[in-house]
């Protein structure tokens, strides 16, 4: 098929690009190389990509997307949003990633030479509030801008799948970790201050929080597994992670017993809006897609580790 990744050359979706292009799949991956975290980092990625055989288009997703892009895509996997909880990204900047560049990119699949076989929305956990812990059916309560307008983005995908305009997706995702991570989030962030022997930032609390750690190759499996059951999975909205929590502070001793070294703690006030327990009820993932995370937490911390050495030291 002819698959379209937004925001391959980051994190999840550069994994995502590769994943598909290794099963013979014929890949677009797009990417603005916003400024949100080092450009270096996402242009390394882009040239792993493109090894791999993937064309790449740097575009902004508010541009006129249909004098750059290919009108004969079949699936579009939609990863690109402004990410994460930063006092440093105004709402505007969400509101732009996450709702309008969405229903950009939305508008111009209307419009391709062939109906969409799938548009795969990629969500997040953040959607159901300070406790993540239910099932798809229950009232979102996103407690962050970042919470608010990827939910707002999900729903104008969902909305327009209602009116039989697309067949569409949302997968709210919990917690991803792995290789390639972005260096502003936990364990890249703490690998670095770790082996650089710097104070490591915590926010006061966030130690005893739970997560649904989800190793990236997980994830990967998971989504490349809506392509066997689209009909399936047309209209349907499912979480996808690890439906076993580990507090942050599990996970950094992890990482200490793997690099041998101790972290030097430096604590911050709380955080507002941030997620005090995660776990994911999989059950629909399971049934649907046959979903069932493989790796285990501290294995996925050390191949993240590995990475990181092999790219920074």
């Amino acid at each position: 098929m002819r698959i379209l990744v937004t925001g391959a050359a980051g994190f999840i979706g550069s994994h995502m690009a590769e994943y598909l292009a290794s099963n013979g799949h014929i890949v677009y991956g797009l990417d603005n190389f916003s400024p949100y975290y080092s450009e270096e980092l996402k242009q390394k990625n882009k040239r792993d990509l493109v090894k791999s055989g993937i064309h790449f288009i740097a575009v902004d997703l508010l541009d006129d997307l249909a004098t750059i892009l290919p009108n004969d895509i079949d699936v579009i996997y939609h990863f690109a949003a402004q990410p994460g909880i930063s006092s440093n990204t105004s709402f505007e900047q969400y509101e732009r990633n996450n709702i309008l560049a969405t229903q950009n990119v939305l508008q111009w699949s209307l419009n391709l030479e062939s109906p969409l076989k799938m548009f795969v929305n990629i969500s997040t956990s953040s959607v159901y509030g300070l406790k993540a812990t239910s099932s798809e059916g229950c009232l979102p309560k996103p407690a962050s801008d970042y919470g608010v307008t990827k939910l707002a983005g999900e729903q104008l995908v969902l909305a327009a799948n209602r009116m039989n305009k697309i067949k569409a997706c949302s997968i709210r995702l919990y917690s991803v970790y792995g290789p390639r991570e972005r260096p502003e989030k936990l364990y890249t962030k703490l690998i670095k201050s770790i082996i650089e022997e710097k104070p490591f930032p915590l926010f006061k609390g966030s130690e005893k929080h739970l997560r649904s750690f989800t190793y990236v190759g997980d994830i990967v499996d998971g989504l490349a597994r809506i392509l066997d059951c689209m009909e399936v999975c047309n209209g349907e909205i499912i979480n996808m992670g690890n439906d076993k929590a580990y507090s942050t502070s599990q996970g950094i001793q992890y990482v200490e017993e793997i690099l041998g070294k101790k972290a030097i703690i430096e604590t911050f006030p709380s955080r507002s809006g941030d997620q005090l327990k995660t776990t994911a009820n999989i059950d629909k993932a399971r049934k649907i897609l046959n979903f069932e995370p493989k790796m285990s937490f501290k294995k996925g911390l050390e191949q993240q580790i590995n990475w990181y050495k092999h790219t920074n030291t």
